[in-house]
């Protein structure tokens, strides 16, 4: 069950606030606070989805499109798409996923050699 005082549901209604980088009617994107990488960000759906499974499962067509878009949008402002990045989600207890909302890292803006563990 959806946990609606997640911190990501929090950042959507604008209760905390973030370093935003791009955001439209389906997603939000913005810098962790604790990055991981040169360049480290986040993109979430506007949309309540706990993990990767339950966005795929629930979300419409316009949100897959829409959060995808997203990401794409956000690789793009941070100058990432030349010269590589990483996308990232983790899902439940193994996955390691701390925040119970559906989202994406990326990471870039430095080699990031063959494996990255996000500790």
């Amino acid at each position: 069950m959806y946990d609606i005082n997640n911190i990501f549901a929090k950042i959507l209604r604008a209760e905390i606030p973030c370093n935003k980088i791009e955001e439209d009617l389906y997603f939000l994107s913005f810098h962790d606070i604790n990055p991981k990488a040169s360049i480290h960000a986040l993109v979430i759906p506007k949309g309540s989805y706990e993990n990767a499974h339950d966005f795929a499962d629930k979300a419409t067509i316009q949100e897959i499109a829409g959060f995808w878009n997203g990401v794409n949008m956000t690789l793009a402002k941070l100058n990432l798409i030349q010269n590589g990045y990483r996308l990232i989600t983790n899902s439940g207890l193994h996955g390691h996923q701390e925040v119970p909302h559906f989202h994406v890292h990326i990471l870039g803006g430095q080699d990031l050699g063959s494996k990255m563990v996000m500790t």
